[in-house]
């Protein structure tokens, strides 16, 4: 024990950790951690209601473990510095494109598509993780070259290496993840960039890259698409997913029929509704109000995050924050747009509420490299 003046006053050592986790405890993005939680609670509520009592009812207690995994690995990248990961970034996504190379020579196959790693018991799907790096690697990449005009030479390797992955993710082939890493980085781009031209220039070609698309296309992919423009041509075949999703949605109606009381879900008319269609299950059993609910969490938290961004202490942060909340705005559109039948059904998980454990990993990551930021600005 200290004493100052033989007066016997103790050196405020306990008192100065104490207010440390004060400060710490103040500076943490409380309104992103209440959002994330509510949405999850959400998550886990749906999917008891879409498993319990069936075959399926063991995928509750493996979500609700992916939920604490991903709880821990939220905190892990609240408490890291972003900084350092940006900076590390190229070996981040270097180390997912290895990844994503060993699923399309070795990877496990699910429903036409080698989408998984598989070792022993455990598995997982590269391509979401990789949303992150590719998030990540864009953040150091208009890091490194703000306030310059950097010539297509020195920007043309570092572009190709960002379209690596979407390209190895294709050919597993996802073509819905790999347009989501493409939206990804378009956003990005348009958001964070002062030069909007090179996107433009971008898109462009992608517009013209369509037909070539089309042509090389599987032709469940395409039977896919062709069932989202007319789903009554084949109403038992591609067309059944959507019809019964709009029938769910629709039969809810303004306060739906109760919890677990949903007739699609329950009769298991709706496939896969814990995964691709658990907001048909949502709307079905809580109606409209439901939705809206639930759609206005989702509102709030890709609102918050661009706040966040807006608050960013370097272009780093910001652009970090942007690409987390594209991938969730994304995510979003495109399950709920494929769930109302606007868009065609390509297993795009709706963010914390879909069953999967890559899924909610990668949106608690996302989430934490967000809170990380919101951290940061604090002059942590």
């Amino acid at each position: 024990m200290s004493y100052l003046g033989g007066r016997g006053f103790e050196l405020p050592t306990a008192q100065i950790g104490v207010s440390r986790w004060r400060r710490f405890r103040a500076s943490v993005d409380w309104p992103l951690v209440l959002v994330v939680l509510a949405i999850a609670a959400i998550g886990l509520l749906n999917l008891y209601s879409a498993t319990h009592g069936t075959r399926h009812a063991g995928k509750f207690d493996q979500q609700l473990r992916w939920m604490f995994v991903g709880g821990l690995a939220f905190v892990v990248a609240t408490v890291l510095d972003y900084r350092a990961l940006v900076r590390v970034a190229w070996l981040g996504l270097g180390a997912a494109v290895i990844a994503l190379v060993i699923v399309d020579v070795a990877g496990h196959d699910a429903k036409g598509s080698e989408r998984w790693i598989t070792i022993g018991s455990l598995g997982g799907q590269p391509s979401e993780l990789a949303k992150l790096a590719v998030i990540l690697v864009l953040a150091r990449l208009i890091q490194d070259t703000a306030g310059q005009r950097p010539s297509w030479q020195s920007l043309a390797p570092r572009l190709a290496a960002l379209v690596l992955p979407v390209v190895l993710i294709a050919i597993q082939p996802d073509l819905g993840t790999a347009s989501l890493v493409t939206l990804i980085m378009l956003s990005v781009g348009f958001l964070a960039l002062r030069d909007l031209w090179p996107m433009v220039y971008t898109l462009f070609a992608m517009l013209l890259a369509v037909p070539l698309l089309w042509e090389n296309m599987h032709d469940y992919q395409k039977g896919r698409v062709l069932a989202f423009l007319d789903p009554s041509a084949d109403p038992t075949g591609m067309g059944w997913h959507t019809r019964q999703s709009i029938f769910a949605v629709g039969s809810g109606k303004v306060t739906g029929k109760g919890f677990q009381e949903g007739t699609q879900n329950q009769c298991d008319f709706l496939p896969e509704h814990w995964t691709d269609f658990p907001f048909s299950v949502w709307a079905e059993e809580w109606g409209f109000l439901g939705a809206l609910v639930l759609l206005g969490l989702f509102g709030f938290l890709i609102v918050w995050i661009l706040n966040v961004a807006t608050s960013a202490r370097d272009h780093a942060g910001a652009v970090v924050c942007v690409g987390v909340a594209a991938m969730t705005f994304w995510h979003v559109l495109v399950n709920v747009a494929m769930v109302l039948g606007m868009a065609p059904v390509v297993g795009v998980t709706l963010p914390f509420i879909s069953y999967g454990g890559s899924s909610v990993l990668t949106f608690f990551l996302g989430m934490g490299l967000v809170a990380s930021v919101s951290l940061r600005k604090h002059g942590y």
